[in-house]
């Protein structure tokens, strides 16, 4: 979730693509367009469809679609949460190395050359 959060509230800054390419946000805003769509409890309007859904498909919605679209999001997270987590490892290996490189001797050490 945090993932999802960040990605939010960076995208428009994102040097990777605009926020109109990344699937996966304009799927979290679709998701959230729907349940706001759902809550004023209103027929839906298709651009394809002179009939609306009505309470039939709104259910399927609800109980189908919408769970569907959390699952796939909350799984987005965890792959997002886990290439933080090891970007953060190689970082974290990186500065070890870097710092073991340019080591300081504390006093009273001697150098192994």
């Amino acid at each position: 979730m945090a993932q999802k959060i960040m990605a939010s509230l960076s995208a428009a800054a994102s040097p990777f693509c605009r926020p109109e390419e990344d699937p996966f946000l304009l799927l979290d805003r679709a998701s959230r367009s729907i349940e706001q769509l759902l809550r004023r409890d209103l027929p839906l309007r298709r651009t394809w469809s002179e009939q609306p859904y009505g309470e039939e498909e709104i259910t399927l919605l609800e109980e189908e679609v919408l769970p569907a679209i959390a699952q796939c999001l909350a799984r987005i997270d965890a792959i997002d949460s886990a290439l933080s987590a090891a970007g953060e490892e190689l970082y974290r290996q990186e500065v070890l190395a870097a710092a073991q490189k340019r080591r300081v001797l504390l006093p009273g050490e001697v150098a192994l050359i």
